[in-house]
This record gives structure tokens, sequence and C-alpha cells, in this order.
């Protein structure tokens, strides 16, 4: 959320922004309908002072024993309060327009990112590691998950639908292991862990800057107002909304839980194997710090860097890339992605996202902290996905099959799988 005050000042840039981000609103709108809710505010009250100094009078009529006047002004009286009536009803109508578009404005972007309208204009910023050159056909997660009798997407299907799946033994065990790994490189770097709720109010997803624009992404509790969450990001910012925190030191959480996503919208997209699920689980760092630029910025670098240290350890290829204005959500101010290489895929496809959101969310939030002065402002907020599985499971086991069908576990990971070096196939164990 943008301060409606710094809305007015900067009117041209955020229209600029809604376009690029592709939200359709109108900024010219939104200040109409703010100088009409302000006028209606500034009427409504002079009515009250109206109302409330005439209702004084006819304690002093009654008092002085003037009772031929007070019937004339309890009849002015009640033409304020009929008049306030409609003022009122008009108001509530206003605000209600009012804070519908004020939930559509979108975050302004960073100076340095790019301009585009899809994931086709990111700009890549660095390559990382090796793409796998053998004399072998290199097999598809989905061929290799079935060799090894750890992938069951057939009853996935059958249990749940489409974009469904089970994973079984090894799979099961390679899930856990990154997740595992990923968490005990947050904790040596000072993150707070928590188990967090995996359902939440609307107002958090509202406060996080999921809603309005993600509601159709996200699973709805029937009869309820509670939602099944796509990230733990959201009940991690909500962990300290409404609240005055300390940020002299970076507050760092982290957790590790399932996530869902309806994928609306996605229909014949990434259709194969487990790249675009319903179902998934994510290990997701968020930071709170004060609100300079410059040190979210560093944050964010940080943040990336975790990530790139997870991959580092998998060893596996991947590239950092600047996302743009077209391919960025409605709360973020500067965005890099993480895209790992996909040998089945012959390209490389996202695995992690980080975000800089500035002090988006902590206004939605209500998250201040005390500055030196002492005087109260929102913090800055920062997420980052440390590791999202299964889709790191098609990286993973692409990139390390042998030839002989065999895979191979990089060293970081078998401290996690009992020591063992490699995966074999159900026919060959």
């Amino acid at each position: 959320m943008l301060d409606i005050k710094w809305i007015r000042q900067h009117h041209e840039q955020v229209q600029t922004v809604a376009d690029q981000k592709g939200i359709k609103l109108s900024i010219a709108e939104l200040l109409k309908c703010d100088d009409v809710r302000r006028s209606l505010l500034n009427q409504s009250e002079t009515f009250r002072e109206s109302r409330n100094s005439l209702s004084q009078q006819i304690g002093q009529m009654v008092a002085q024993g003037k009772h031929d006047q007070i019937e004339l002004t309890k009849q002015k009286v009640k033409r304020i309060n009929d008049e306030l009536l409609e003022i009122e009803a008009t108001l509530s109508s206003t605000e209600k327009h009012y804070l519908q578009l004020m939930a559509l404005v979108p975050n302004v972007v960073s100076p340095d990112t790019p301009i585009g309208r899809s994931d086709a204009d990111n700009v890549e910023l660095r390559r990382i590691g090796k793409l796998p050159v053998t004399d072998y056909e290199l097999k598809s997660h989905v061929t290799l998950g079935e060799w090894h009798d750890m992938i069951d997407l057939p009853r996935g299907v059958k249990a749940a639908g489409t974009r469904n799946y089970y994973l079984k033994g090894d799979g099961v065990l390679l899930h856990r292991a990154v997740q595992q790994l990923a968490l005990d490189l947050l904790l040596a770097k000072g993150f707070t862990p928590l188990e967090v709720p995996l359902m939440t109010r609307s107002e958090a997803l509202y406060n996080t800057g999921f809603f309005p624009l993600g509601e159709e992404q996200t699973y709805r509790l029937s009869g309820e107002n509670k939602w099944l969450v796509g990230t733990s990001e959201v009940p991690l910012v909500t962990y300290y909304a409404n609240e005055i925190v300390n940020v002299t030191e970076p507050i760092k959480l982290a957790a590790a839980s399932v996530c869902f996503r309806n994928e609306v919208g996605s229909s014949g997209k990434d259709v194969q194997g487990l790249y675009r699920v319903h179902q998934f689980s994510k290990v997701e760092q968020v930071i709170l710090c004060e609100a300079d630029p410059d040190v979210s910025d560093n944050i964010l670098k940080d943040i990336t860097d975790n990530a790139e240290e997870l991959l580092q350890l998998l060893e596996l290829p991947y590239r950092v890339m600047a996302v743009c204005t077209g391919d960025m959500s409605q709360k973020t101010y500067k965005q890099y992605d993480i895209e790992t290489w996909m040998p089945s895929r012959q390209a490389y496809g996202e695995t992690h996202s980080s975000s800089n959101v500035h002090d988006f969310q902590a206004r939605r939030s209500n998250i201040r902290y005390r500055d030196a002065a002492g005087s109260l402002k929102f913090c800055h907020s920062l997420n980052n996905t440390a590791v999202a599985s299964p889709r790191i499971l098609i990286p993973l086991i692409e990139n390390h099959q042998c030839e002989d069908g065999t895979i191979r576990i990089p060293t970081a990971l078998r401290p996690y799988l009992n020591g063992r070096e490699r995966l074999y196939p159900k026919n060959m164990e």
C-alpha cells in the first residue's frame, strides 16, 4: 500500500507502473474519489458540529424557560440529522469505492528494474555452473522417477486430479533432504525457524499483497474466511502485524511448509511432470528491516546469495535474472529470479524468487519500528524462496543422472541420506 498523499505527488509515476504491471486502474479516478470522500467527511463533520451546538442550545433554552424556541430548534436538529444520514450513506459508498481502488495501487519499482511485458523481457545478470555434456541421452525426471519408483504421476491424478502426484521412497527422502539442507543453511545465518499456519484469514493475504489480485490462485475453505496459503511468506509477515518491532538488527524468519496454488489460467502450460503442481513445499526466508532503501537492497542481495549457495551445494547450473515490470506482482519493488538448468526442457526453469517490497506490506499489516529520533516508521520487508520442492527435484535428478540410470547424490546432501552416494533404479538394486 502507498500513502495517498505520496500518490497525489507522484500520480503520473504510479499510473505508469500500474500500466507496466498490467493492473487496470485509473489513478485519476482514485484521486477524484478521494476528493469526493474528503469533501463528504468535511460536510459530515460540519453538520455534526452544528447538531451538537443546537443540542446544547436546547438545553440552555429549557433552563431559561424559552419553550417557544425549543420546538423550532428541534426541527432544525431533525433536518440536520436527515441531511447527515444522506451524506453518511453517500460517504459509505464513496469510501468503499475508494478502498477498492486503493487496493489495486501497485508498489513502484526500483530505477534499475527492466521495463518489459513478460518473463521473456527479464534480463540475465549472471550464469553459474556448467551445463551437463554427455555422450548419452539424458532422461527426463518423469522417466527417471519411474525407473527409480520414486515419482508416481498417474496415481496422483487418480487421487486428486491433474497437477497432483505421489512421491515415493527415495523421492520422499530427496524431497525432505533438500528442505532440511536449506533450513540448516538459514539457521547458520541467524534465521529463526517458525512452524506456521497453512490457513490464514483473507486479511493476512490482503495485508501481504496477495489479495485482491491473487484470489483466483488461492484455495478457499468453503463457508469460512480462511484460505490455504501459497507461501509461508503470508504467515511469516503477519506474525508481526499491528506491532511495533525492534529492527536495530534485521528480523530474520524462516519456515518450511506445505503450500497450495490453484494455477488458474495455466491450462496446457507445463503440464508434464512436477514443474507446475497444486501442492508443493517451500523453505521461505522473510526479513523485516529499517526503512532504508540501501539497507533493504543489500539484504535483497544477501537472501539471493542464500538461494545461490543452496544451488551451489546441490551442484546445479543456474542463472540469475532481473525481473521486468510486466513479470512483477503488485507488491514488488525489486525482484530477482533464479532459474536452474533442466535438461528435459532444454532450458532454464524458475526455481527461486527474491523480492524487496519496501514498506508496501508493512503499511497494510501495520508493522512499525521507532527510528533513532523515536518516530514511528513502517518497516521494509523482503522474501526469498530458499528452495521449493518437488520442482527442485527436476534439475536435481536430471543433471546428476548417470549413463547406467543411477543418480549421483551431491556431497552436501549425503548426510541427509545416510551417506549414500548414488540412487539406483529398482531393477539394479
